[in-house]
Protein backbone atom coordinates (compact mmCIF):
# COMPACT_ATOMS: atom_id res chain seq x y z
CA UNK A 1 0.00 0.00 0.00
CA UNK A 2 1.12 3.70 -0.60
CA UNK A 3 2.36 4.96 2.51
CA UNK A 4 0.34 8.37 2.03
CA UNK A 5 -3.03 8.02 1.45
CA UNK A 6 -3.97 7.97 -2.71
CA UNK A 7 -3.50 11.11 -4.48
CA UNK A 8 -2.18 12.65 -1.57
CA UNK A 9 1.22 14.73 -2.63
CA UNK A 10 3.90 13.12 -1.91
CA UNK A 11 7.21 14.31 -3.41
CA UNK A 12 8.40 17.02 -5.71
CA UNK A 13 11.55 17.37 -8.27
CA UNK A 14 12.69 19.86 -10.98
CA UNK A 15 15.08 19.46 -14.20
CA UNK A 16 17.40 21.96 -14.43
CA UNK A 17 20.22 22.45 -16.91
CA UNK A 18 22.44 24.56 -14.67
CA UNK A 19 22.05 22.19 -11.29
CA UNK A 20 24.98 23.67 -9.35
CA UNK A 21 22.87 26.95 -10.04
CA UNK A 22 19.64 25.97 -8.44
CA UNK A 23 21.24 24.49 -5.85
CA UNK A 24 23.03 27.94 -5.01
CA UNK A 25 19.38 29.35 -5.73
CA UNK A 26 17.50 27.34 -3.39
CA UNK A 27 19.67 27.16 -1.03
CA UNK A 28 19.95 30.77 -0.66
CA UNK A 29 15.90 31.15 -1.00
CA UNK A 30 14.90 28.61 0.67
CA UNK A 31 17.96 27.43 3.66
CA UNK A 32 18.15 23.66 1.44
CA UNK A 33 21.10 21.43 1.75
CA UNK A 34 21.86 18.68 -0.82
CA UNK A 35 23.22 14.93 -0.73
CA UNK A 36 25.19 13.66 -3.06
CA UNK A 37 24.08 13.31 -6.43
CA UNK A 38 23.41 9.42 -7.43
CA UNK A 39 25.10 9.00 -11.00
CA UNK A 40 23.14 5.43 -11.12
CA UNK A 41 19.73 7.79 -11.28
CA UNK A 42 20.94 10.57 -13.39
CA UNK A 43 22.43 12.55 -11.13
CA UNK A 44 19.40 12.88 -9.23
CA UNK A 45 20.32 15.15 -5.95
CA UNK A 46 18.19 15.06 -2.97
CA UNK A 47 17.23 18.20 -0.97
CA UNK A 48 17.23 18.63 2.69
CA UNK A 49 15.58 21.03 4.82
CA UNK A 50 16.65 20.84 8.63
CA UNK A 51 18.03 17.33 7.65
CA UNK A 52 14.52 16.05 6.11
CA UNK A 53 14.21 15.12 2.25
CA UNK A 54 12.32 18.06 0.85
CA UNK A 55 12.47 17.93 -2.84
CA UNK A 56 15.07 16.70 -5.34
CA UNK A 57 16.83 18.12 -8.19
CA UNK A 58 18.12 16.42 -11.52
CA UNK A 59 19.66 17.73 -15.08
CA UNK A 60 17.65 16.82 -17.95
CA UNK A 61 18.38 13.70 -19.68
CA UNK A 62 19.67 14.00 -23.19
CA UNK A 63 16.94 15.13 -25.80
CA UNK A 64 15.02 16.17 -22.74
CA UNK A 65 16.56 19.77 -22.75
CA UNK A 66 13.89 22.37 -22.04
CA UNK A 67 11.95 24.99 -19.96
CA UNK A 68 12.79 23.94 -16.06
CA UNK A 69 9.79 23.09 -13.72
CA UNK A 70 8.59 21.55 -10.97
CA UNK A 71 6.87 18.61 -10.82
CA UNK A 72 4.39 17.46 -8.00
CA UNK A 73 4.01 13.49 -7.66
CA UNK A 74 0.89 12.23 -6.12
CA UNK A 75 1.00 8.79 -3.82
CA UNK A 76 -0.23 5.88 -5.67
CA UNK A 77 -0.50 2.13 -3.99
CA UNK A 78 -0.19 0.82 -7.48
CA UNK A 79 1.13 3.26 -10.04
CA UNK A 80 0.22 0.65 -13.04
CA UNK A 81 -3.24 0.60 -12.28
CA UNK A 82 -3.39 4.56 -11.64
CA UNK A 83 -2.00 4.84 -15.20
CA UNK A 84 -4.49 3.18 -16.62
CA UNK A 85 -7.00 5.27 -14.93
CA UNK A 86 -5.17 8.48 -16.35
CA UNK A 87 -5.76 7.15 -19.55
CA UNK A 88 -9.33 5.80 -19.06
CA UNK A 89 -10.49 9.41 -18.03
CA UNK A 90 -8.96 11.30 -20.65
CA UNK A 91 -5.35 12.26 -19.78
CA UNK A 92 -2.31 11.56 -21.06
CA UNK A 93 0.57 9.01 -19.87
CA UNK A 94 3.48 10.74 -20.56
CA UNK A 95 6.43 8.03 -18.78
CA UNK A 96 4.84 4.79 -18.42
CA UNK A 97 5.30 3.12 -14.96
CA UNK A 98 8.96 2.42 -14.26
CA UNK A 99 10.19 0.96 -11.37
CA UNK A 100 13.63 3.18 -9.74
CA UNK A 101 15.71 0.36 -7.40
CA UNK A 102 14.33 -0.10 -4.29
CA UNK A 103 12.76 3.38 -3.81
CA UNK A 104 9.42 2.84 -5.89
CA UNK A 105 8.01 3.21 -9.22
CA UNK A 106 7.23 6.62 -10.77
CA UNK A 107 4.75 7.61 -13.77
CA UNK A 108 4.92 11.03 -15.62
CA UNK A 109 1.41 12.40 -16.96
CA UNK A 110 0.16 15.17 -18.05
CA UNK A 111 -4.49 15.59 -17.27
CA UNK A 112 -6.72 17.01 -19.79
CA UNK A 113 -6.67 20.05 -18.64
CA UNK A 114 -2.47 20.39 -19.71
CA UNK A 115 -0.91 20.29 -16.35
CA UNK A 116 1.89 17.75 -16.13
CA UNK A 117 2.12 15.82 -12.84
CA UNK A 118 3.79 12.38 -11.32
CA UNK A 119 2.84 9.63 -9.81
CA UNK A 120 4.49 7.91 -7.07
CA UNK A 121 4.27 4.59 -5.70
CA UNK A 122 6.02 4.08 -2.60
CA UNK A 123 8.62 1.62 -2.10
CA UNK A 124 12.14 2.95 0.55
CA UNK A 125 11.56 6.39 -0.53
CA UNK A 126 8.62 7.43 1.35
CA UNK A 127 8.56 10.89 0.14
CA UNK A 128 8.86 14.23 1.58
CA UNK A 129 9.96 13.90 5.34
CA UNK A 130 8.66 17.38 6.15
CA UNK A 131 5.65 19.23 5.40
CA UNK A 132 4.60 22.84 6.46
CA UNK A 133 7.50 23.37 7.84
CA UNK A 134 10.41 26.14 6.57
CA UNK A 135 12.02 24.95 3.64
CA UNK A 136 9.57 22.09 2.91
CA UNK A 137 6.80 21.92 0.78
CA UNK A 138 3.35 23.49 1.96
CA UNK A 139 0.98 23.38 -0.80
CA UNK A 140 0.10 22.65 -4.84
CA UNK A 141 -2.66 24.19 -7.61
CA UNK A 142 -3.46 23.34 -10.88
CA UNK A 143 -3.40 25.87 -13.07
CA UNK A 144 -5.66 25.43 -16.00
CA UNK A 145 -7.59 27.07 -18.86
CA UNK A 146 -9.99 24.79 -18.93
CA UNK A 147 -10.96 23.57 -15.29
CA UNK A 148 -13.99 21.74 -16.26
CA UNK A 149 -11.78 19.32 -17.81
CA UNK A 150 -9.55 19.11 -14.65
CA UNK A 151 -12.45 19.16 -12.41
CA UNK A 152 -14.02 15.97 -13.94
CA UNK A 153 -10.46 14.13 -13.99
CA UNK A 154 -8.89 14.35 -10.86
CA UNK A 155 -11.58 12.78 -8.42
CA UNK A 156 -12.34 10.68 -11.20
CA UNK A 157 -8.56 9.29 -10.80
CA UNK A 158 -8.21 10.05 -7.29
CA UNK A 159 -10.53 9.52 -4.42
CA UNK A 160 -10.75 13.14 -4.18
CA UNK A 161 -13.62 14.92 -2.80
CA UNK A 162 -14.30 18.33 -4.51
CA UNK A 163 -15.13 21.91 -2.62
CA UNK A 164 -15.59 25.54 -4.62
CA UNK A 165 -15.12 28.47 -3.45
CA UNK A 166 -17.91 30.74 -2.91
CA UNK A 167 -16.39 33.62 -4.30
CA UNK A 168 -17.71 35.55 -7.83
CA UNK A 169 -13.75 36.89 -8.30
CA UNK A 170 -11.86 33.77 -9.19
CA UNK A 171 -12.71 30.01 -9.73
CA UNK A 172 -11.23 28.26 -7.21
CA UNK A 173 -11.53 24.57 -6.40
CA UNK A 174 -10.19 22.68 -3.69
CA UNK A 175 -9.57 18.66 -3.57
CA UNK A 176 -9.73 16.89 -0.16
CA UNK A 177 -9.27 13.23 1.07
CA UNK A 178 -11.56 13.10 3.62
CA UNK A 179 -11.51 16.04 5.50
CA UNK A 180 -7.54 17.24 4.41
CA UNK A 181 -7.54 19.76 1.65
CA UNK A 182 -4.49 18.15 -0.86
CA UNK A 183 -4.63 20.01 -3.70
CA UNK A 184 -6.03 23.40 -5.39
CA UNK A 185 -7.42 23.83 -9.00
CA UNK A 186 -7.18 27.33 -9.93
CA UNK A 187 -8.61 29.34 -13.55
CA UNK A 188 -5.85 30.48 -15.50
CA UNK A 189 -7.59 34.29 -16.52
CA UNK A 190 -6.01 36.74 -19.30
CA UNK A 191 -3.43 37.80 -16.52
CA UNK A 192 -1.20 34.81 -17.88
CA UNK A 193 0.11 35.22 -21.31
CA UNK A 194 -1.23 33.15 -23.92
CA UNK A 195 2.05 31.46 -24.41
CA UNK A 196 2.23 29.92 -20.83
CA UNK A 197 0.78 26.53 -20.55
CA UNK A 198 -1.30 24.87 -17.43
CA UNK A 199 0.90 23.82 -14.93
CA UNK A 200 1.25 22.71 -10.93
CA UNK A 201 2.09 25.50 -8.83
CA UNK A 202 4.17 24.35 -6.01
CA UNK A 203 4.48 25.99 -2.97
CA UNK A 204 7.31 25.57 -0.11
CA UNK A 205 6.79 27.05 3.20
CA UNK A 206 9.05 30.48 4.28
CA UNK A 207 9.56 31.92 8.01
CA UNK A 208 9.44 35.32 5.99
CA UNK A 209 7.50 35.83 2.39
CA UNK A 210 9.05 39.52 1.89
CA UNK A 211 12.60 38.31 2.46
CA UNK A 212 12.40 35.37 0.89
CA UNK A 213 11.11 36.89 -2.32
CA UNK A 214 13.76 39.89 -1.83
CA UNK A 215 16.60 37.06 -1.78
CA UNK A 216 14.62 35.32 -4.55
CA UNK A 217 14.81 38.59 -6.77
CA UNK A 218 18.68 39.49 -5.80
CA UNK A 219 19.44 35.93 -7.41
CA UNK A 220 18.06 36.42 -10.83
CA UNK A 221 14.14 35.45 -10.09
CA UNK A 222 11.31 37.19 -11.26
CA UNK A 223 7.92 38.14 -9.28
CA UNK A 224 4.90 37.24 -10.50
CA UNK A 225 2.47 38.00 -8.00
CA UNK A 226 2.42 39.32 -4.46
CA UNK A 227 3.51 39.33 -1.49
CA UNK A 228 0.27 39.15 -0.63
CA UNK A 229 -1.87 38.11 2.61
CA UNK A 230 -4.19 35.96 3.21
CA UNK A 231 -6.59 33.63 4.94
CA UNK A 232 -4.05 30.98 4.64
CA UNK A 233 -0.82 32.94 4.84
CA UNK A 234 1.39 35.97 3.14
CA UNK A 235 2.53 34.13 0.08
CA UNK A 236 4.03 35.32 -3.49
CA UNK A 237 4.52 33.64 -6.73
CA UNK A 238 7.90 33.78 -8.63
CA UNK A 239 9.70 32.25 -11.58
CA UNK A 240 13.25 30.65 -10.35
CA UNK A 241 16.17 32.05 -12.64
CA UNK A 242 15.91 29.20 -14.87
CA UNK A 243 12.13 29.60 -15.53
CA UNK A 244 10.60 26.99 -13.07
CA UNK A 245 7.49 28.76 -11.56
CA UNK A 246 7.08 28.14 -8.07
CA UNK A 247 5.50 30.01 -4.64
CA UNK A 248 6.86 30.61 -0.77
CA UNK A 249 4.27 31.14 1.96
CA UNK A 250 4.35 32.23 5.59
CA UNK A 251 1.54 30.37 6.84
CA UNK A 252 2.21 32.38 10.14
CA UNK A 253 0.55 35.44 8.65
CA UNK A 254 -2.81 34.86 7.60
CA UNK A 255 -5.17 38.02 7.03
CA UNK A 256 -9.11 37.70 6.75
CA UNK A 257 -11.65 35.35 7.18
CA UNK A 258 -11.47 31.75 5.56
CA UNK A 259 -13.59 31.63 2.38
CA UNK A 260 -16.73 29.42 2.15
CA UNK A 261 -16.86 26.29 0.18
CA UNK A 262 -20.07 24.60 -1.74
CA UNK A 263 -19.66 20.84 -2.29
CA UNK A 264 -19.34 19.81 -5.43
CA UNK A 265 -21.00 16.37 -6.41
Amino acid sequence: MAVQPEGTPCWADAMFTDVEGAKSFYGDVLGWTFGESSSQYGNYTQAYSGGKAVAAVVPPMPGQEGQSAWCLYLASPDAATTAAKIRDRGGEVLMEPMQVGEFGTMALAREPGGAVFGVWQAGAHEGFESVGEPGAYAWAEVFTREPEKSDAFFPAVFPFRAQQVRDDAVDFRVFSIGEDPVLGRMRMTEDFPPEVPSYVNVYFAVEDCDEAVSKATERGAVLRFGPVDSPFGRFAALSDPQGAAFSVIDMKTTLGEMPEMTDVS
